[in-house]
């Protein structure tokens, strides 16, 4: 059994680690979750006082190839070499650029055909939208309930938290969410809408799964409608759920996909993926229809081109599926009640969210790092390198059912 007694100081160290932030640095929460970092590696993060964690929330499904992978580190110092930034993205044909739109096309169908690099998820969701309404002269946009596009004014306003939201309208007009996974509520788009975004898997609210049904429908009534169909795999893809794209588990092609955190093999970056032709409107009326500085950034680039050279030489996707079923299966424990997994995504429901800050301090305290949802503080998140090993998996597994038995 673990003592957890030190949980009764919790807010007493909760304030300790403000002392680790300079005033000068901005915090996004009054309580930050403390650890001052050394160095990390593989599945392993390190503390400025050499302790170990085992890292199983990969900075939010970022370091999907763990860190500091020697393949993905050896090309951005490659590039290095040749030149950081030269102009913004588009003017200047870049080598490194090239080569990851050549690759990265070969992976994706056929209408997916032509990327526009950007500095994050949420900047490439936000041209997502703007390309919607440029290629159907509409303005309305569908989102769903629970959904997370990111912080920005126009991914804030088709996201789905509205307790992240309300202090900041007026947002965005004309977005209109509807109920996820809901077939009726699918009815409500009509050829006034210009795009319809959604999450496959929906992340920030705890790994919410729709029906192939659900997907059929909506990529059926896009179709009639002529709607476009933004799929945000932000979190979802590069290999977290055992495919490349989760819309592969559907077989549900978006007509526009937007990319970001593993993307870059750690380096940020974001994508913007649809068809040439699709594309081509940002180029006139008006021209630079979506312009960005430090898009398509060579350090970034070549991390990306790195991390999926890694994901097939490495065949990581082969063993998802294994390594997901089990952790499901040794984190089995009376006080779950309900794990919600596709390949290494989880959200571990417990009874309310006292239990799962509790859990979640009680892990880190003794080396293993989990991580809550914004909009589902009931359940917390397991998401690590898809490279972790199975030793690994069962070492971590145990230190979370330890935490959980002495609540």
């Amino acid at each position: 059994m673990i003592n957890l007694s030190w949980l009764l100081k919790l807010n007493y160290f909760r304030e300790l680690t403000f002392y680790m932030y300079t005033p000068f640095l901005a915090n996004t929460t009054k309580y930050p979750f403390g650890i001052e970092i050394d160095k990390a590696e593989g599945t392993f993060i390190y503390d400025k006082n050499g302790k170990k964690y085992f890292d199983l929330i990969a900075g939010i499904a970022v370091s999907n190839f763990g860190h500091q992978h020697p393949h993905i580190i050896k090309a951005i110092k490659k590039q290095i070499d040749k030149h950081l930034h030269v102009m913004v993205f588009g003017e200047y044909s870049q080598e490194i650029q090239n080569k990851l739109a050549i690759e990265f096309s070969k992976l994706l169908p056929e209408n997916l055909n032509c990327l526009y690099v950007v500095n994050s998820g949420t900047e490439a969701n936000e041209a997502a939208l703007k390309l919607a309404k440029r290629a159907t002269k509409r303005s309305r946009i569908v989102a769903f309930k629970g959904a997370y596009h990111g912080s920005t004014h126009g991914s804030l306003s088709v996201s789905g938290n509205e307790e992240k939201k309300s202090a900041f309208r007026p947002l965005l007009p004309e977005v209109f969410h509807l109920p996820f996974n809901d077939l009726d509520s699918l009815d409500f788009i009509d050829k006034r809408v210009a795009g319809v975004i959604i999450e496959p898997i929906q992340g920030d609210a705890g790994v919410r799964i729709p029906s192939k049904e659900f997907l059929d429908k909506l990529r059926k009534i896009c179709n009639e409608n002529c709607n476009l169909l933004i799929m945000d795999e932000i979190q979802s893809g590069m290999g977290r759920t055992g495919k490349l794209f989760a819309f592969e588990h559907f077989k549900v092609i978006p007509d526009i996909l937007t990319v970001g955190k593993a993307f870059g093999g750690g380096m940020p970056i974001g994508g913007l993926v649809t068809s040439q032709k699709l594309m081509s409107l940002f180029n006139n009326n008006p021209t630079l229809g979506h312009i960005t500085t430090f898009g398509g950034h060579p350090l970034s680039c070549a991390g990306a081109l790195a991390s999926i050279e890694v994901l097939l030489k490495e065949k990581l996707l082969d063993d998802v599926e294994e390594k997901g079923q089990l952790f499901e299966k040794l984190l089995n424990h009376p006080s779950i009640v309900e794990i919600r997994r596709i390949g290494l995504f989880f959200a571990i429901e417990m009874k309310d969210k006292e239990t799962v800050q509790k859990v979640v301090e009680g892990c880190k305290e003794y080396g293993v790092l989990s991580f809550w949802f914004l909009s589902c503080p009931e359940s917390f998140r397991i998401a690590p390198p898809l490279n972790i090993s199975f030793s690994e998996i069962r070492q971590s597994s145990k230190i979370i059912r330890n935490v959980m038995d002495s609540l």
